[in-house]
């Protein structure tokens, strides 16, 4: 599985997960930072990779709006906000144990709450 963070992730999350060997690039990196949900989405869609994102509502309906086009779409992975944004390091240790317990990764529009 291959994620793209959205710009409510910090990028210290990406670099903690490419350290632990996770394919992570984040919003920030890609020069995508203020882009709208939509263009968020079609760009990971783009480069074949999983959204992650805090913003639960848009996203949800992101992609019903993706299945009902079909357009391709890679999954929506959501963290909650009871994992505190500040804390990269537990953020990247739970997307890693998600990696690890989705080897075949998401199923396409498929949304999942970390």
């Amino acid at each position: 599985m291959r994620y793209y963070l959205d710009e409510d992730i910090s990028p210290k999350v990406a670099e903690i997960l490419r350290q632990e060997g996770v394919d992570a690039e984040s919003a920030h990196e890609v020069g995508m930072l203020q882009a709208s949900d939509l263009e968020q989405l079609e760009y990971a869609v783009s480069k074949k990779r999983c959204m992650v994102t805090r913003n639960r509502n848009d996203f949800i309906r992101l992609t019903v709006l993706f299945f009902n086009e079909n357009r391709p779409h890679h999954g929506v992975l959501i963290i909650p906000y009871s994992y505190p944004g500040d804390r990269f390091a537990q953020i990247a240790k739970a997307l890693k144990k998600y990696v690890l317990n989705h080897k075949d990764g998401m199923s396409p529009y498929g949304i999942d709450f970390l």
